[in-house]
């Protein structure tokens, strides 16, 4: 039962939904009103446009794995479907204000926020709020609603609609990926506030207690999850290199030994601002903040695990208080780390090319800072044009510059490079809401030699079979599929990948246990399927409407191997991957571009 907000006349209705089966008031109820309430060809900065905010029926419950929240609306940057969660208390405080779901649409007459306070909705105006950044935006809406107030703010980046822009929760814990920022901005919203604190109820609380305390007995003996839980983090990258073609460097132009240097545990010491507590109810704390001392604002530096690499080895940077002040400096003026590093790589090697003179260098570390500050205000002619996403600037640049854009349908790919692992890159390209690294499991996890064996058994129950990471047929096709199935079932219920099967903590038994504790009638790994499948193909469906990029990869990913190390001549062959993909798209039982 969502909240319907129209920030155009103020007004405020429900729409009952409950009796409507299958959605879990996730991501596929938000679907489903997208394509219901907006006309097809609709610009993301519409009006019209709808944005959709919510906890659903799992989200903000305290037990391990329901701490997110999901964010989705049509992107400004790949003009499909943007879908980006966020991790911390936020589900929780929305949930405790009385709401599950809010759809936003029209647009304030000035700058305003949405308050979600017992209960019941209501617009206010923010317009001292201009310009600040998401931290200092939380402390004003703090002071006025109580310390205890939970926000989801954007900073000067959504205000200014670079294509990108985040929404940051609570400080540091980012909804990043494909723009939703910008829509907050072209909607006049600064934030979303929630006040209260009556708990998610749950209809069996022994049985929730009891996978809590499995859960959190699991920590120690879960390699992951332990890797999560210690220090420096899963985000904190230490000690050796990763092995050439693993990680993206210098906008994955550089195939062989990078030159580049991972950080040592001892590199972090005194660079922690915040490190438990991030998710209520889950013990296991792995987001953590960072930041170095005597940065200006130190707070927003929550560390997703892709900062290191998206700031760091793609633009040829290794300093690692380089790359956490960047980090945190994205997070308080908006901006996603992800697509921002994306973005400045492909500069960085036009530059070096000649095709944007004065643009950036690799490895410029001081030059880092004020790059984001152009960006995030749109200041002089790189900023502005770099605030339009890599896609967008090499069209502008001309034909020359487009084999710089690693992107795929306009979003800036994640910096785990596909070439070593080919059902990442399957994922990448077909996954109808553009690329992101957590959509599914890495295929080096299920490598029979270098694999994690303790999960093939948990994979197992959804056909997904060990195999060599650099296999790429028909097989490696089915596999990726049933996985991003998986996944997508986690996302439509708002369960946490970072907790979940095959490879942490919770096996499907414990999903589906936990699904069932929570809401009362009884919940089966096909249920999870069922609910990842209708989510996929509701996006799809919105993909097709939309008319959104084709399901591709950059050429580089296709011509240029990966030259030294244990990958060396890893590279995808394009008639494979196109193998691979008619056999993903049976699996999901997909034809081509189109459903």
């Amino acid at each position: 039962m969502p909240f319907i907000v129209d920030l155009t006349s103020g007004n405020v209705e429900k729409e009952h939904r409950s009796a409507e089966r299958g959605h879990f008031g996730g991501s596929i109820l938000g679907l489903r009103l997208m394509a219901e309430r907006t006309p097809a060809g609709l610009d993301p900065y519409d009006p019209r446009a709808l944005l959709y905010v919510a906890a659903g029926m799992l989200g903000g419950t305290a037990a391990p794995g329901l701490a997110k929240a999901v964010f989705l609306a049509k992107s400004p940057l790949t003009g499909v479907a943007g879908e980006t969660h966020a991790l911390g208390p936020f589900a929780a405080g929305l949930r405790g204000a009385g709401a599950k779901a809010l759809a936003v649409t029209g647009r304030a007459g000035r700058l305003s926020y949405v308050l979600v306070e017992g209960g019941e909705v209501s617009v206010h105006d923010a317009s001292e709020l201009r310009g600040l950044g998401t931290a200092a935006t939380t402390d004003a809406l703090r002071a006025r609603h109580g310390q205890a107030a939970h926000v989801a703010a954007i900073g000067p980046a959504g205000e200014s609609l670079v294509r990108y822009a985040s929404v940051v929760t609570d400080y540091a814990y980012a909804a990043g990926r494909y723009g939703l920022g910008a829509v907050f901005g072209a909607k006049n919203l600064k934030a979303i506030v929630c006040v209260g604190d009556a708990p998610a109820e749950v209809a069996d609380p022994e049985a929730v207690a009891r996978i809590a305390a499995y859960y959190r007995d699991s920590l120690a003996t879960n390699p992951l999850a332990a890797l999560q839980a210690g220090l420096p983090g899963f985000a904190g990258w230490v000690g050796e290199p990763p092995a050439p073609g693993y990680a993206s460097v210098r906008n994955f132009s550089v195939s062989g030994a990078s030159g580049l240097r991972v950080p040592e545990a001892r590199d972090y010491d005194g660079r922690a601002v915040t490190t438990t507590g991030a998710c209520p109810g889950c013990p296991n704390d792995c987001l953590k903040v960072y930041a170095p001392p005597g940065t200006a604002e130190r707070r927003p530096g929550g560390l997703g695990q892709e900062a290191f690499l998206s700031l760091g080895w793609n633009l040829g940077i290794d300093d690692l208080d380089a790359v956490l002040g960047a980090n945190a400096l994205c997070n308080d003026l908006g901006l996603d780390p992800v697509s921002l590093g994306g973005t400045l790589a492909f500069a960085m090697e036009c530059a070096g090319h000649g095709l944007l003179p004065g643009g950036p260098a690799f490895g410029d570390a001081a030059a880092l800072p004020g790059l984001i500050g152009d960006v995030a205000t749109r200041t002089g002619a790189v900023g502005d044009l770099l605030a339009e996403g890599a896609a967008r600037a090499a069209a502008k640049l001309g034909p020359g510059a487009a084999p710089y854009a690693m992107t795929v349908k306009g979003a800036e790919l994640p910096c785990f490079d596909p070439r070593v692992q080919p059902g990442i890159g399957l994922g990448y390209a077909i996954a109808p809401g553009g690329p992101r690294y957590d959509a599914l499991e890495h295929d080096l996890d299920f490598d029979p030699v270098a694999g994690l064996a303790y999960s093939f058994g948990e994979a197992g129950r959804i056909g997904v079979a060990p195999a060599p990471v650099a296999e790429l047929d028909a097989e490696r096709g089915r596999r990726t599929a049933r996985l991003l199935r998986l996944w997508s079932g986690l996302d439509a219920l708002n369960l946490c990948v970072f907790a979940s099967s095959p490879t942490r903590p919770l096996t499907v038994d414990h999903l589906t246990a936990l699904v069932t504790a929570v809401h009362g009638d009884g919940f089966t790994l096909d249920d999870l399927l069922a609910a990842g499948q209708a989510r996929l193909d509701a996006m799809r469906a919105y993909a097709a409407r939309e008319g959104g990029g084709p399901d591709e990869l950059p050429a580089r990913m296709h011509e240029e191997p990966i030259t030294e190390g244990p990958h060396r001549g890893a590279v995808l062959d394009r008639a494979s991957f196109e193998q691979a993909r008619g056999a993903f798209y049976e699996e999901l039982g997909w034809t081509g571009d189109g459903l």
